[in-house]
């Protein structure tokens, strides 16, 4: 069997040292199941618009499309806010995403058992959470065009566009539904159907759907009242599947139901099942090269790259019961270390999860 090609983006802020941590944890992995892999590294984000003025390069696109999963780290910063619209870090996350056609955002909220002392929700709110959310994520009003600032009237005004397609519906609502078929069987799609009329058709096409997936109790939501209920009852939830806009709050929201956005990975899809994956926190350049970033979540990211992409469920398997053993073991970074808890560096939290991949 060939060597699977993994691609590794660290981008900005503590990017570069998280991910430094997931490929000390694939190497380990890599060792101890003796895997081949072919790594490669590109610049992405604010650090390829310092190097080449463009912060998705061609040699960085190419090399995503070649590579069969790609570990992406963070992008951007204050750094790059007076930079032109079409050239900011963000953009370059946006492009990638559109050019590879990674429309299935899946967002894993769940709850360490270690950690649920460090949620901001009482313990028996969001003991056992299990979360999984869907977010479409190349279309919507993030990609809607006509958009833009004009000036009329004498005034200035700003537009966007709303747009979702049925196909693109419908491809993500079976992503969706194919999910929670392997989980609980249990679906809320998020919608605002009674303001807007995108997501009226997007009702009308979840509920068609529900016709193929008969094992599956299909739940509808108004958007303002799932963020309201997250906080409430969030275990009431399994799956949620919405558009990108509110998928990109509420998965956010879902985040901090655990304790800390540092412990969440995610996983970005294309139809063959060849994805981006990354944790769901920012590029914390306030935090950058100080060496406390928490690097679970990449790691996560990097588990769910085994599972989805490269077909090693068992090596998934393996690294989250490192992570898992390595919080039994008292093991916190300062985002997730309570009183009296003295917090480890970036690099030992990833040296305790290699330690326990190993078996040492």
């Amino acid at each position: 069997m060939s060597a699977r090609r993994l691609l590794v983006l660290p981008g900005d802020g503590i990017g570069p040292e998280i991910v430094d941590e997931a490929v000390k944890v694939l190497d380990a992995a890599a060792t101890a199941f003796e895997l081949d892999f072919e790594l490669e590294r590109r610049l992405v984000g604010g650090a390829a618009y310092d190097a080449a003025g463009d912060p998705l390069p061609e040699d960085t696109l190419e090399a995503a499309r070649a590579a069969d999963a790609i570990i992406f780290g963070s992008i951007g910063g204050p750094r790059w806010d007076d930079v032109e619209r079409d050239k900011r870090p963000e953009r370059g996350l946006l492009r990638l995403r559109s050019e590879l056609g990674l429309f299935a955002n899946l967002r894993p909220a769940m709850l360490f058992p270690q950690l649920a002392g460090a949620s901001s929700l009482k313990a028996e709110v969001v003991s056992g959470l299990d979360i999984l959310i869907v977010r479409e994520l190349t279309g919507g009003i993030y990609f809607g065009e006509p958009r833009g600032i004009r000036e009329e009237n004498g005034e200035r005004s700003a537009y966007n566009t709303y747009v979702y397609s049925e196909s693109e519906m419908r491809r993500i609502g079976r992503v969706a539904f194919d999910l929670a078929m392997k989980r609980d069987k249990r679906l809320c799609s998020v919608d605002k159907a009674n303001v807007l009329e995108v997501t009226e058709l997007w009702r009308e096409i979840m509920d068609e759907l529900a016709a193929d997936y008969p094992e599956v109790e299909l739940t509808h939501m108004y958007v303002d009242n799932a963020a309201m209920q997250l906080v409430r009852d969030p275990r009431q939830f399994d799956v949620l599947v919405t558009g990108n806009l509110f998928g990109d709050i509420l998965s956010d929201e879902a985040a901090m139901l655990t304790g800390s956005i540092g412990m969440l990975p995610s996983a970005s899809l294309d139809q063959s099942g060849r994805g981006l994956y990354e944790p769901c926190h920012g590029s914390a350049p306030d935090i950058a090269g100080q060496g406390v970033a928490n690097p679970l979540a990449t790691i996560l990211s990097l588990a769910m790259a085994m599972r989805y992409s490269l077909n090693q469920p068992d090596v998934a398997q393996a690294i989250e019961a490192a992570v898992e053993a390595a919080l039994d073991s008292g093991a916190r970074t300062a985002d997730i270390a309570g009183a009296g808890e003295a917090p480890l560096a970036t690099s030992a939290m990833g040296d305790r999860v290699v330690s326990f991949l190993q078996g040492d």
